[in-house]
């Protein structure tokens, strides 16, 4: 395993008790960095803590849906740490399978919230303190489907095309200072989230993939790393694709 030198960094990552996220807590952590997770699930936060072991991880029960939430729980945390300099937007869902015109419209708010709004409420909170420290990386995690839009999952391709719109857009406009904000586009992978889709819809994803296997957690935790240390001084605004060869452009 690669490390990065994280020593005195402080990041959040949210919907970081499990899957994606946990992953990307682990490795923060084991290159030295202090993680504060977001979370809504307490036991999944509970398991990650007795998994983890360490007094690097931290956590908060916040609903990232919510602005006023997110935005008092970053002022707590700037008063508590002193700083914030890395935040990842990790919590997604898929929301459920079905043709666009059979989409329940309560369902689709539901998966635009979480994922593309709360990615928004994060990344609005969150810059000015990193503004203020001249230093932050952001990394919003959307989805191979946002480039290609999957059938049957419209919510979430439209969702996070919208996400790497976002992060185009803010990178953009943090370019003369030293934030990088940029996304990753992975393939699926095995994860809980995949309790949410239909298996028909799994094996559709599968068959887009050339090396013929999902990501691993891992593989993911590795590229989000490089993307939120200092190394990364330069790319920004940018969309990197971890998708085993499906994606095309």
């Amino acid at each position: 395993m690669n490390k990065y030198n994280f020593s005195k960094r402080i990041a959040i990552v949210t919907g970081g008790a499990q899957g994606f996220g946990l992953a990307i807590t682990k490795r923060i952590i084991q290159s030295g960095g202090k993680v504060i997770v977001w979370d809504i699930d307490k036991e999944a936060i509970e398991k990650a803590q007795k998994e983890i072991n360490s007094d690097d991880f931290n956590f908060k029960i916040v609903d990232v849906t919510n602005f006023d939430i997110v935005k008092s729980s970053i002022k707590e945390i700037e008063e508590q740490f002193g700083k914030i300099d890395i935040f990842v937007n990790n919590a997604g869902i898929t929301g459920m399978n079905a043709k666009v015109w059979d989409y329940p419209i309560d369902e689709w708010k539901k998966v635009i919230e979480l994922n593309l709004n709360s990615t928004f409420y994060c990344c609005k909170a969150i810059v000015p303190h990193m503004v203020k420290n001249n230093y932050g990386r952001i990394v919003n995690i959307a989805s191979i489907a946002g480039k290609e839009g999957n059938p049957n999952a419209s919510a979430y391709s439209t969702s996070k095309a919208g996400v790497i719109g976002l992060t185009k857009s803010l990178g953009k406009e943090l370019a003369d200072k030293n934030i990088a904000v940029n996304c990753i586009t992975p393939a699926a992978a095995k994860t809980r989230i995949f309790d949410q889709m239909t298996e028909e819809h799994i094996n559709y994803m599968l068959s887009k993939i050339p090396r013929n296997r999902f990501a691993k957690i891992d593989e993911l935790a590795s590229l989000v790393c490089w993307l939120v240390s200092e190394e990364n001084s330069f790319s920004t605004a940018a969309v990197f694709d971890l998708s085993g060869g499906r994606a095309t452009y």
